[in-house]
């Protein structure tokens, strides 16, 4: 019996639809990771980029839980003295939950260009709605 490899060519990718709302962040991110990835696929290859586009709607809605929300900050440094900016996670999901969703997906991706590039098939909304209905896209319901 032989193992069946993916080939770049020979990739079918689909549309998926997740819905935060209500659901922890990270919970919710972690799914959208396996979906960019491809790992919920028979023919998954870790050297091949093999995953489906991954639409998240009502990130808005996410729940970060314990005092995650107080104590967590998100921060980036402008690479000179005293550039470091820090938003704390209340505010960070009031402003831009889309960022902080996607900073919670792109942080269980690979760190190299097949990281990268899974990350331009992520679609994050504050709200329910999406503009992606020409791509029929699925809801994911296996939790």
């Amino acid at each position: 019996m032989s193992t069946t490899l993916a080939k770049k060519d020979t990739v079918v990718r689909k549309w998926y639809v997740l819905d935060a709302a209500g659901k922890p962040l990270g919970r919710t991110a972690a799914k959208a990771a396996t979906l960019l990835r491809g790992k919920h696929k028979v023919d998954y290859t870790p050297n091949v980029d093999c995953g489906d586009f991954v639409i998240v709607i009502n990130a808005g809605d996410a729940v970060l839980t314990g005092n995650k929300l107080n104590q967590k900050y998100y921060r980036r440094h402008s690479g000179w003295i005293g550039g470091l900016k820090e938003v704390q996670y209340s505010r960070l999901m009031a402003d831009r939950p889309e960022k902080a969703m996607e900073l919670a997906v792109k942080g269980m991706l690979g760190k190299n260009s097949l990281g990268r590039e899974q990350m331009t098939r992520l679609r994050v909304y504050a709200g329910a709605e999406h503009k992606h209905e020409a791509q029929k896209p699925e809801a994911w319901t296996q939790e």
